[in-house]
């Protein structure tokens, strides 16, 4: 009896070795990194982000207007820009032909992050007039700080910002402006993308130097997008007068101002 419970107990120690001995190889290649086919070693690796996008960008318009005021005497202007983001981060520079200096240059930067119920925009803004005649003591370039959010709604896009700048163009002091936008984008018809897009802004004055100066602007209008251009079509309007930034010359009036665009790549 205790040589068969020997015997039985030996059989039971031989086949237990054999199954541990079959099993080391499978679990020594497992953690040796030998994995079996669409396993994560196998998946196809993907291709890295690019960090940084750049894009330039042309137009020319019949006339250059900047909340509610021609910049280019209602005259056709030439425009371009250069632009470039990384991550969060952004920074450009944009240009155009102006009638009281021989260009304006503008240069900006900040972040941009999706909070998830909106888009919010930090960011600085230098205007900048070379070779421009200042008067005396009114120098035209100035900073401005800018807060933005903006949602976007299967087609509607909504956004408001608010400007300040601590000594606005003239030395006026203290301006803040406050716009509202809102768009929407139709769906395509053929390779043409049509839109409708419309903002009210109002620029607001806090010190002596800019009493008075006060005033609201609105927009609105069509863009078609074909490819890489964009054709934009839009009415202007404002309550400016001459006792703004308009002088004798109805740089505030009404106004209807055809631009094409081409944006790269």
């Amino acid at each position: 009896m205790a040589s068969l419970t020997t015997k039985t107990l030996m059989g039971a120690a031989v086949a237990v070795l054999s199954v541990s001995t079959l099993a080391i190889p499978a679990s020594a290649g497992d953690l040796f990194g030998r994995h079996e086919a669409g396993s994560i070693k196998d998946a196809p690796v993907e291709a890295p982000k690019r960090r940084c996008e750049f894009s330039i960008n042309v137009a020319g318009t019949t006339d250059y207007v900047f909340r509610g005021i021609s910049q280019n005497g209602e005259d056709p202007a030439a425009q371009g820009g250069a632009d470039m983001s990384c991550g969060i981060f952004y920074a450009g520079v944009w240009g155009s032909t102006v009638d009281f200096a021989p260009y304006e240059v503008d240069l900006y930067g900040g972040i941009k992050k999706d909070l998830g119920f909106a888009e919010v925009d930090l960011g600085v803004i230098y205007y900048a007039y070379p070779g421009a005649d200042d008067l005396p003591d009114e120098e035209l370039n100035y900073w401005e700080f800018k807060l933005g959010l903006s949602r976007t709604w299967n087609k509607f896009t909504m956004g408001g910002a608010l400007y300040y700048s601590p000594d606005y163009t003239l030395e006026t002091g203290t301006a803040v402006t406050y716009e509202g936008s809102l768009g929407y984008e139709f769906a395509a018809r053929g390779p043409i993308t049509p839109s409708i897009s419309g903002a009210i802004g109002t620029t607001q004055f806090y010190d002596d130097e800019g009493d008075g100066l006060d005033y609201t602007y609105w927009n609105a209008g069509l863009s078609l997008a074909i490819d890489k251009i964009t054709l934009d079509f839009r009415y202007w309007d404002s309550t400016g007068d001459d006792d703004n930034f308009c002088g004798d010359k109805g740089l505030c009036d009404s106004r209807f101002v055809f631009t094409a665009k081409v944006a790269l790549p």
